[in-house]
């Protein structure tokens, strides 16, 4: 098995990447509470009702993709097969969380950031499917 150094680092990366993302959208929503005085719930702000919806869809998969990911880690899955999954994950996760920042914003970053999330996570779930039936069939 390679050095898990390399992929670890990377997946290191990645979740320190998606970390600041949900830092972000964590401030932008305490700013958004703070401007109408909101401290507890949406106060049927419509703008609050979408960022705090961003921020729910943040905090469901970003976990689980993690999980995922450093059990590929553990696995062997290669640092460059790592970076891929986790720059698509991550660019997915920023343009997603990008739409529910802004008041009003266009479709294409929402669709795109939801599409490049999910098949992130999809080809990572293939990958640990495929690899680890196929382990245990031959091991």
């Amino acid at each position: 098995m390679q050095s898990l150094t390399p992929a670890l680092s990377a997946a290191g990366i990645y979740a320190a990447l998606n970390m600041v993302i949900l830092f972000w959208i964590a401030i932008e929503t305490g700013r958004l509470r703070a401007k109408h005085k909101v401290s507890i719930g949406d106060g049927g702000v419509k703008h609050l009702v979408r960022i705090i919806r961003g921020h729910a869809n943040a905090i469901e998969n970003m976990p689980m993709f993690f999980v995922l990911l450093i059990i590929a880690v553990l696995m062997g899955i290669p640092a460059i097969a790592v970076h891929g999954l986790g720059l698509i994950f991550t660019v997915g996760r920023g343009l997603h969380a990008w739409h529910f920042i802004q008041e009003d914003a266009p479709g294409w970053q929402r669709g795109g950031g939801f599409t490049l999330s999910f098949l992130g996570q999809l080809v990572l779930m293939a990958g640990m499917l495929g690899h680890g039936v196929w382990m245990m069939v031959a091991g």
